[in-house]
């Protein structure tokens, strides 16, 4: 057993000042304010939140999950956990069927040892237009037998997979991926409005990394990002590093949903919590300068050297978001998305004790995942 004692708890039904929590075999025991049912195992200041649970991640501490190798994925999670994220999605770039294949049956088998939550592909089914720092000669459209064959190949642990709809046969694959039991999410597009309603319609519902790698919006041709934000079935992916979003567009874009649409994520790399320097992103060489990371040609930004705690900064500090509004965001959101909401992702008694303790100044002094606590 641990009690944490003396922070402000950040609850589903608010911030308790001086706020207590018991931990009892990995999960919450119970929780309260004023003064601890005991002499508290940890005493606290600052804010005790759930902790963070990142959908969108391909890398960090040097390690990348491309090619599904078990000791470079602990190495990754292990870097995101001592920045506050307890629950983490292995993030795949656009590959050759047979490399996919490969790294989702690796990494399955990762997630039922309860390392990862899941698998994400972000690729290969997006558009040539869009790509971003993918590779051009592996795109490939979402035929069925592919598209059928790597979802049997993850065997439910695929729980996200990122395309273009406007593709052919895109609104069926966003069908396929639905019916698999997985999210659809529209990323990487050139989509017109209508072609973005109707995979929204079929059963799509989260935007990845709003803004970023889709066609901008124009007043006579409002495109996916109109599209995405209109309609609410839609939760939006936001990078906030301060170098995919300004504030004012992250801002914009979290009035316009309100916040209980929008999911923080990092879209984080290999060099993320490393440094400056020469690093690969699937196959794609990519150059870090000043903690941005850009493909040594042609300079196209592939992916962030961001964690989910200076993204949560970010939202409060730079976006103006409310502490309780961006630990839905962290938290609360992509935990509901990837079906977790019952277990982790708020502050609740007999959840999983997944934590996060910062100080006032945002900044992460504790965290425990499932009882356990992390060095930091």
């Amino acid at each position: 057993m641990t009690l944490i004692a003396g922070a402000t708890i950040v609850t589903p039904d608010g911030p308790v000042a001086d706020g207590w929590l018991d931990v009892e075999n990995g999960r919450i025991a119970a929780l309260g304010s004023g003064p601890p049912p005991r002499p508290p195992d940890h005493p606290a200041t600052g804010w005790l939140l759930p902790g963070f649970v990142d959908i969108h991640c391909h890398g960090g501490g040097g390690a990348t999950v491309v090619g599904g190798e078990p000791d470079k994925a602990r190495a990754f999670a292990a870097t995101h956990r001592r920045h506050g994220t307890t629950t983490l999605m292995a993030s795949l770039v656009t590959g050759f069927p047979d490399e996919l294949e490969h790294d989702v049956r690796a990494l399955s088998e990762l997630v039922d040892d309860g390392l990862l939550a899941g698998v994400h592909l972000e690729g290969p089914w997006i558009s040539a237009e869009r790509k971003g720092a993918h590779s051009a000669h592996k795109l490939a459209a979402p035929e069925p037998g592919t598209v059928d064959r790597l979802l049997k190949a993850g065997r439910g642990r695929i729980r996200m997979v990122t395309l273009a709809p406007e593709l052919d046969h895109g609104l069926d694959a966003v069908r396929r991926i639905v019916d698999a039991g997985a999210i659809a999410a529209i990323g990487h597009t050139d989509g017109a409005y209508d072609v973005i309603c109707d995979a929204v319609d079929a059963g799509a519902t989260v935007a990845t990394h709003l803004f970023n790698a889709m066609a901008p919006i124009h007043h006579r041709n409002p495109g996916p990002i109109v599209a995405l934000m209109e309609d609410e079935r839609v939760t939006v992916e936001l990078i906030l590093d301060g170098v995919h979003l300004h504030p004012a567009v992250a801002a914009h874009a979290c009035r316009s949903t309100g916040p209980a649409r929008v999911v923080l994520v990092t879209d984080a790399m290999a060099a993320t919590d490393v440094g400056d320097g020469d690093y690969l992103l699937g196959d794609r060489q990519v150059r870090v300068a000043d903690g941005v990371a850009r493909l040594a040609d042609g300079g196209s930004i592939a992916g962030s050297t961001l964690t989910m705690d200076a993204a949560f900064r970010f939202a409060v500090q730079q976006v103006g978001l409310s502490v309780q509004e961006a630990v839905h965001a962290a938290s609360t959101r992509p935990a509901q998305l990837l079906g977790l909401g019952h277990r982790t992702g708020a502050l609740v008694e007999g959840y999983d004790a997944d934590l996060v303790l910062l100080d006032d100044d945002l900044t992460v002094q504790s965290v425990m995942s499932r009882g356990a606590w992390t060095d930091i």
